[in-house]
C-alpha cells in the first residue's frame, strides 16, 4: 500500500524541461499541481487538538470554541500554549519553539485526528521551519483547519506531507463563535464532507466568465506573497484553482501582492481563480484584483465567501475541483475528506 508520505514525494512539484532549440540549457517549468491525499473524516469520539501557531487568543474565546467542538461529539485537547502569550512579543501566543512544539506534538499524537487552530494574526512563518516535517511524515494523516496566517502551515502541509487541508474558520475566531452558518459548514466538511461538495454563495459573481478544472490552492494573499521563495511551500499555482482573500488591506498593497506573484511566475499555468472575502479592504479592491489577473486569461469568481468575512465557508485545499464562474460555484470532484 502506498503511504501518504510516498505519495507526497510523487506530488511534490518538480522541474521538467521545455524543448530547447538554441543550444541553451532547457528552461525549467514546475509540474502541475496534483490532488493531495485525503485524511479520514471525523467521527463522534474522535480527538481534535487546539493550537495557537500565531497570535494570542483570549482564554474565554478558546473556551467557547472548545465548547462548540465538544458539542459535536468530539474530544478536545487544548495544547499548552494555545491560551498563552509571549512575554516580550505580545503579538505571539508563545515563543517560536513553544508554538512549533505544540503543533508537532498535536500532529504526532496517534489519537489526534484533526489540528484546529485557535486564530491567525501573525507568527506561523516564524515557527514553520522549526517543525520536524520528516517526523510528521511518519504520523497518521491528520486534518489541519485554519485560515489567514495559517496559510503558511497549509502550504507546508501540502508541500511536505502531501495532505488535503481545510481553509476554514478557527476555534477562537469571532467569525466562527458568532456564526451558526460557519459552524455548520465546518462541521459538515469535517464529518459529512459529501454533503458540501458544492460551495456557492448568493453574492458570488463572475469577474471573468468561464469554467476551469484544477487542484485548489492558495489562501491569504499577503501570506502567499511573503512565502514565495521560502522553504516548505508549493512554489507554484500551475494547474490550480487559486483561492485568494485578505483583510484590512489597501488597494495598492493588494495590487503589489498580485504584481509580485505575477512577476515571480507563481501564477503561471493557473487554471482559474476564486476570491473569498476582502473584509475591511478598500472598496475598489475587487476591481484591482480583476485588473491584475485579467492577463491570465482564466475564469475569476468573486465573493465565494471564505476567509475573514462573516459566516465564512470552509474550502479544502489540495482537491480537484471544477470552477464555474458564470454559475457562481466551486464543485469538488470528491469529498474533501475520505
Amino acid at each position: 500500500m502506498t503511504t501518504p508520505a510516498a505519495e507526497a514525494d510523487a506530488r511534490r512539484p518538480f522541474l521538467d524541461a521545455d524543448t530547447d532549440t538554441d543550444g541553451e540549457p532547457p528552461a525549467p517549468r514546475p509540474a502541475p499541481l496534483a490532488p493531495a491525499f485525503r485524511p479520514p473524516r471525523l467521527r463522534a469520539g474522535d480527538v481534535v487538538a487546539v493550537v495557537s501557531p500565531s497570535g494570542p487568543v483570549p482564554e474565554a474565546r478558546v473556551d467557547r470554541g472548545v465548547a462548540v467542538l465538544r458539542s459535536w461529539g468530539l474530544e478536545v485537547r487544548v495544547m499548552p500554549h494555545a491560551r498563552g502569550r509571549h512575554a516580550e512579543r505580545g503579538y505571539l501566543a508563545g515563543t517560536d519553539e513553544e508554538r512549533a512544539a505544540d503543533f508537532a506534538a498535536a500532529w504526532l499524537d496517534p489519537d489526534v485526528r484533526a489540528v484546529v487552530c485557535a486564530r491567525g494574526g501573525y507568527g506561523a512563518q516564524r515557527m514553520v521551519d522549526l517543525v520536524d516535517w520528516d517526523a510528521l511524515r511518519g504520523a497518521d494523516p491528520t486534518v489541519l483547519v485554519g485560515f489567514s496566517d495559517v496559510t503558511a502551515l497549509h502550504q507546508a502541509v501540502a508541500a511536505r506531507l502531501g495532505l488535503v487541508t481545510l481553509y476554514g474558520p478557527m476555534a477562537g475566531a469571532v467569525s466562527f463563535l458568532d456564526s451558526r452558518a460557519a459552524q455548520r459548514h465546518l462541521r459538515a466538511t469535517l464529518c459529512a464532507p459529501e454533503s458540501v461538495r458544492v460551495i456557492a454563495r448568493r453574492r458570488a459573481h463572475a469577474l471573468r466568465g468561464g469554467t476551469a478544472t484544477g487542484v485548489t490552492t492558495g489562501g491569504c494573499l499577503s501570506l502567499l506573497t511573503t512565502s514565495v521563495g521560502t522553504p516548505a511551500t508549493l512554489g507554484t499555482a500551475r494547474g490550480g484553482i487559486v483561492l485568494l482573500e485578505d483583510v484590512d488591506e489597501r488597494a495598492y498593497r493588494v495590487d503589489s501582492f498580485l504584481t509580485h506573484l505575477r512577476r515571480s511566475g507563481w501564477f503561471d499555468g493557473a487554471a482559474g481563480v476564486a476570491l473569498g472575502s476582502w473584509q475591511g479592504c478598500d472598496p475598489d479592491v475587487e476591481d484591482v484584483v480583476a485588473e491584475r489577473l485579467d492577463g491570465l486569461g482564466v475564469p475569476v469568481l468573486g465573493e465565494l465567501g471564505f476567509g475573514h468575512g462573516p459566516d465564512p465557508r470552509t474550502v479544502p485545499l489540495g482537491v480537484l475541483a471544477h470552477l464555474d464562474a458564470d454559475a457562481g460555484r466551486l464543485t469538488l470532484e470528491e469529498p474533501a475528506l475520505a
